[in-house]
């Protein structure tokens, strides 16, 4: 069952089907906020708009409410925004009995006018960009991820000590080990299915109790709103089958990563405008414009792409996960890798973001990149040949969340399509994870310094 039309829902509800509707937003973080209606109250006004206390767009990953942020505070009260459902994206939630979800924008209580810094207004705003200029961006992300045994609760009553993958080698495409695991991935891949999210396959990943999950490209906001339920639904069905899942970016400094890939290209009258069967990889000159525009401006959006402390950790030497801003064709030691040269199914593949990201946001910052490539006319460097981690001469990702910020701070690029507010509001989000990482003490650094300091 794919999104169902607002008659659907009422017939289910009236049948008593469908008895609760999940109204939600995107927070910063990537995950679902919002309240649980029963499906007579949705149907009576919840269908129109809902409220929420705008604090949920200026919280951290515990929920606080840091200080420094200019839209929300003490000071003003923590008010209220405006949920509005986005009816297109009614659905069931088939693991959950006699629910159905439905995303919602986020507007000023007063003005009804957007939130310039939702996450989906964000992506949406540079998709109307793109719209302008004649495209309409097509992408996929890809999702990794560990399971661990045990749930979500009962890792945390251990203080996240001891954690145990679901297996004990490396499965990366291997079929019985992850026979192990379908409890778990197969309702994940059948209940994203029925809920209209384009499943494809899932796989094992290169470490001991990682998957990815692939889903179908489609439009932008498809594609960012499908990455956020297959990532809300894994968590939900693990913890239903008695496992956890993670999307930590890196969880063990002796294990591989966890990235979210993202490949992008532009379409124009149902034709992919980055191919042509005339050019060199049929590689077109627009693609090599927005390539090189994503590359010009990488450190920029990097922020979009590892948003934590802990995200900076993932990217390491032989781990396939990238630490230059190169590109290359089919080379995963690549920052971005061209994939499908010579068809017409031509795209660029980010490797930067990790599974933490946010994918309006991402996915957005780099649209944001790409099509200021284009406007420039800017020009792309000749591939990178060969193992990307030992050429000195190539730029770095930026090597800590700090970093990161202070390039996104001193984006002009960036400031000019999110606007000021935004880059402040998402500038103070990376500032208070730094101070917060910052105000503890490690348990590294007492086995490190305890008897030899």
């Amino acid at each position: 069952m794919a999104c169902m039309a607002f008659e659907d829902l009422v017939g289910l509800i009236d049948s008593g089907d469908i008895d609760t509707v999940l109204t939600c937003i995107v927070d910063m973080q990537g995950r679902l906020m919002g309240k649980r209606f029963h499906g007579e109250a949705f149907l009576d006004m919840a269908q129109h708009e809902t409220h929420c206390c705008n604090y949920l767009l200026a919280t951290d990953l515990e929920m606080a409410t840091p200080d420094g942020y200019a839209s929300t505070s003490w000071s003003s009260g923590y008010g209220d925004y405006v949920m509005k459902p986005d009816l297109s994206t009614l659905r069931s939630v088939p693991w959950l009995e006699a629910t159905a979800l439905c995303l919602c924008d986020v507007l000023d209580h007063h003005t009804l006018q957007p939130i310039s810094f939702s996450p989906r207004e964000v992506l949406k705003t540079q998709i109307s960009r793109c719209e302008a200029a004649g495209f309409s961006p097509i992408m996929a992300t890809e999702l990794e991820f560990f399971l661990f045994q045990g749930t979500h609760d009962e890792i945390a009553a251990t203080g996240f000590q001891d954690l145990r993958p679901i297996s004990n080698y490396n499965e990366d495409y291997h079929i019985f080990q992850t026979s192990k695991e379908e409890v778990i991935m197969r309702p994940i891949r059948n209940s994203l299915r029925r809920m209209g999210v384009p499943v494809e396959s899932s796989k094992g990943e290169a470490e001991a109790g990682q998957a990815e999950l692939n889903i179908k490209y489609a439009d932008a906001l498809a594609t960012a709103d499908h990455h956020i339920l297959a990532k809300h639904a894994i968590k939900e069905i693990s913890h239903q089958k008695g496992y956890a899942a993670s999307f930590l970016s890196k969880w063990h400094h002796d294990r591989v990563g966890s990235a979210a890939h993202i490949h992008q290209s532009l379409w124009h009258g149902g034709e992919n405008v980055f191919f042509d069967a005339c050019a060199p990889l049929a590689k077109s000159r627009l693609m090599d414009y927005y390539l090189a525009g994503l590359l010009t401006y990488a450190e920029d959006y990097t922020v979009f792409l590892a948003p934590y402390v802990n995200s900076y950790k993932r990217f390491a030497k032989g781990s396939f996960a990238p630490t230059k801003i190169v590109w290359s064709v089919d080379n995963r030691t690549a920052a971005f890798r061209l994939c499908g040269e010579g068809t017409k199914n031509i795209r660029i593949e980010c490797r930067i973001p990790g599974s933490d990201m946010n994918p309006y946001l991402a996915m957005a910052a780099m649209l944001a990149a790409g099509l200021t490539g284009i406007e420039k006319e800017l020009d792309v460097p000749e591939p990178f040949e060969g193992d990307a981690y030992i050429d000195d001469a190539a730029r770095h990702i930026p090597g800590t969340l700090r970093d990161a910020r202070d390039r996104l701070l001193g984006s002009d690029v960036l400031e000019s399509a999110f606007g000021a507010e935004t880059i402040a509001h998402y500038a103070r989000a990376a500032e208070w994870e730094v101070e917060e990482f910052n105000r503890f003490v490690t348990n590294y650094e007492i086995a490190r310094g305890f008897e030899k300091a």
